[in-house]
């Protein structure tokens, strides 16, 4: 009997490319899950198959009263609903990420209220200081320090916003007696992901058969691109592991370019574009980012288990099959900017 067997557990965000997936795993392992959305880019088809299965209550979760009526009966909390997007978003709209932290805080009150017995956080590798992120070094959870005089140095508002979360659990779990666990999620990605985050942008213009091809940047920069599937057991393996808010990694060690990536799917598709035009003032935020997972290997039992080539073949199949061509072509613009 798996320990999520009968379990009350809400979602919160959870119609949303994540937290959707979260959902399905959840209720595959026999919990009894409710979903707390307000569909402001979350989506009611990435739900459609557990339909009449999970309860759904649609409401905006900065008001009290909705995330009390959320809470109410609820054993474990996962928290993932936010303000966000890709780097084009969280650079262009900070006072939207930053309304995350009243978020966050009228959540995990609510939470406290009604009694919960934990809550699991997703963070972000955001939360990392940037000026550590210029050269090829992984980052491990004590390179972000509450304790030492300038430990912190989040990326953009929406990484402060995150870590402020983070502290916020912090002093719930240690004031109400909450389990708390923290997984700081690096560069997701997978089916029902949208086109304002890296590997859904660059396939929506290969798709779409942008030529020149536009690629923000020199395409130089690296991320450590990692399955939504490794993901989502990483939050259930941290909440069933860690009480204290300890934070850890979910992410994978190895060094992607964007160029790589683009390379990828352009084999995929058969499609490769005569020019490519690298876009050297758009923004693309630090220069390079992959996880030290020694904590999430020792605590939790997780490494990834998606190659590259795997989460890949998963994501383009989804999106061939659900995207249809002349729609993306005629929408790129928005798709690209709007969550």
């Amino acid at each position: 009997m798996s320990e999520w067997t009968d379990e009350h557990v809400l979602v919160t965000g959870g119609a949303s490319f994540i937290g959707s997936h979260l959902v399905e795993d959840l209720a595959a392992e026999g919990a009894e899950v409710r979903v707390a959305d307000d569909f402001s880019s979350g989506e009611r088809e990435n739900l459609a198959a557990l339909d009449g299965e999970i309860e759904v209550l649609e409401g905006n979760l900065k008001r009290m009263s909705v995330a009390e009526e959320a809470t109410e009966g609820i054993d474990t909390v996962f928290h993932l609903a936010a303000d966000h997007g890709g780097r084009g978003y969280i650079a262009n709209y900070p006072a939207n990420c930053a309304t995350n932290m009243a978020l966050d805080n009228v959540v995990f009150e609510a939470a406290a209220r009604n009694g919960v017995d934990r809550i699991g956080f997703a963070s972000s590798a955001c939360t990392y200081p940037t000026d550590i992120q210029q050269e090829k070094r992984r980052l491990r959870e004590d390179m972000v320090s509450f304790e030492e005089r300038g430990g912190a140095y989040a990326d953009e508002v929406y990484g402060w916003a995150k870590l402020m979360g983070e502290r916020s659990l912090m002093a719930y779990s240690e004031q109400h007696d909450i389990d708390a666990s923290i997984v700081r999620i690096f560069t997701a990605y997978g089916p029902r992901e949208n086109e304002t985050h890296a590997i859904i942008a660059l396939l929506a213009k290969a798709y779409a058969g942008q030529d020149p091809f536009r690629i923000w940047g020199d395409g130089e920069q690296t991320r450590n691109f990692t399955y939504v599937k490794d993901i989502t057991r990483a939050l259930r393996l941290a909440a069933e592991n860690v009480t204290d808010a300890t934070p850890v990694n979910a992410g994978i060690s190895r060094y992607i370019t964007i160029n790589e990536v683009a390379e990828s799917i352009f084999q995929a598709l058969d499609r490769e574009p005569e020019e490519i035009d690298r876009m050297t003032d758009k923004p693309v935020g630090v220069r390079h980012r992959a996880a030290d997972t020694s904590r999430a290997e020792e605590l939790l039992g997780w490494e990834p288990q998606y190659t590259l080539q795997d989460g890949l073949d998963e994501t383009i199949d989804w999106y061939v099959t659900n995207r249809d061509r002349d729609y993306v072509r005629e929408n790129l613009h928005t798709l690209l900017h709007e969550r």
